[in-house]
């Protein structure tokens, strides 16, 4: 079922979400509509309180929207256990705040650990545009939005360009 996805300054994207118990049949729901809807926008990853929902949970696909086959990362509770001092920066976008991108410079590797669709436990290490992607989403589940990361300036000139596109779409 495709879900409705909440756009910045939407206060619900400000919500930190709650660890949830288990991966139950509910949150393997979730997670499957998160994906769908996810697939619909065009993207490779996204948050449950990106939906309005305030669980802790992160669905993420790097080759959506490409020929590769997919590889989903169906994330319950994800938690970074350690970070590298070596940083990256990379391009980011967010389907929660349409029409923008921005340099976000983040750690370039990070180690998570987090329940899959089974409820089983993972850890993974990450780097490159899987690290971005998981330390994005995890912002997300933190209410946090990758442009809180740019100058008071640029975080201004968004939101009047939100607010333009806001109007713009509601004609």
């Amino acid at each position: 079922m495709l879900l409705t996805i909440l756009k910045e300054p939407d206060p619900r994207l400000r919500v930190k979400a709650k660890p949830i118990e288990a991966v139950t049949d509910e949150i393997r729901q979730l997670m499957e509509d998160m994906l769908e809807t996810m697939y619909h926008d065009e993207g490779i990853g996204l948050a449950a309180t990106q939906v309005g929902s305030d669980k802790r949970v992160i669905v993420i696909d790097l080759n959506s929207g490409t020929e590769e086959a997919p590889e989903v990362f169906y994330m319950a509770n994800p938690e970074i256990l350690w970070h590298s001092e070596e940083k990256s920066t990379l391009k980011e976008g967010c389907l929660s705040v349409p029409e923008t991108r921005a340099d976000i410079t983040r750690p370039a590797h990070i180690k998570v650990r987090y329940l899959d669709r089974d409820n089983q436990a993972q850890e993974i290490e990450a780097d490159g545009l899987l690290a971005t992607c998981i330390q994005h989403e995890v912002d997300h589940l933190n209410g946090v939005l990758f442009i809180d990361y740019l100058s008071r300036l640029k975080q201004e000139m968004i939101h009047k360009k939100l607010k333009k596109l806001k109007k713009f779409h509601a004609l």
